[in-house]
């Protein structure tokens, strides 16, 4: 069994308000546009992280994390992106790689705003955790945690945030 917590577009942010949200967990999954490699570092100082690059992420997050990422977590795979789009609307590369690698979960990022949405057409559950850091047209920052044990995903939780704020969820 693990907890996973999974962000996207912290655009530099890795502040108390996540950390305290993510504590409990066991790998942290982000889903692009993590900023600097700085903040990629303390993230993976704080818990295991496994990533890829977004569009504003230079080239020294580009030299260590590539465009996607396809794992197996217990029993569940998964494929991650920053701009794979949403069940109906994916990008065509996102499409590409889910008809390829047929995952149980498909991470984006990029839009800033979070989804968590079943695909009946690629039997999949869709994640786009929305935006954790304070840089974008957000006004809310978020996160998700959950459990996967085995072939099991449950447990789902959304921390949120005021952006200005960086308050606690």
């Amino acid at each position: 069994m693990k907890r996973i917590g999974v962000i996207s577009d912290t655009h530099g942010t890795f502040d108390d308000a996540l950390k305290l949200f993510l504590k409990d967990v066991d790998e942290i999954w982000h889903a692009g546009d993590i900023g600097n490699i700085e903040t990629a570092n303390a993230i993976a100082s704080f818990k295991p992280l496994r990533a890829v690059y977004g569009n504003i992420d230079n080239s020294s997050v580009r030299y260590n994390y590539e465009e996607f990422a396809y794992f197996t977590c217990e029993d569940v795979s998964v494929l991650m992106t920053h701009i794979g789009g949403y069940p109906r609307h994916y990008a065509p590369k996102a499409v590409a790689k889910i008809q390829s690698c047929r995952p149980k979960i498909f991470i984006a990022g990029h839009s800033h705003i979070l989804k968590v949405i079943y695909d009946k057409v690629y039997d999949l559950l869709h994640i786009n955790p929305g935006a954790a850091g304070c840089y974008g047209f957000h006004s809310v920052r978020t996160a998700i945690r959950f459990t996967i044990d085995g072939d099991k995903i449950s447990d789902m939780e959304i921390g949120h945030w005021d952006r200005d704020k960086k308050s606690a969820w």
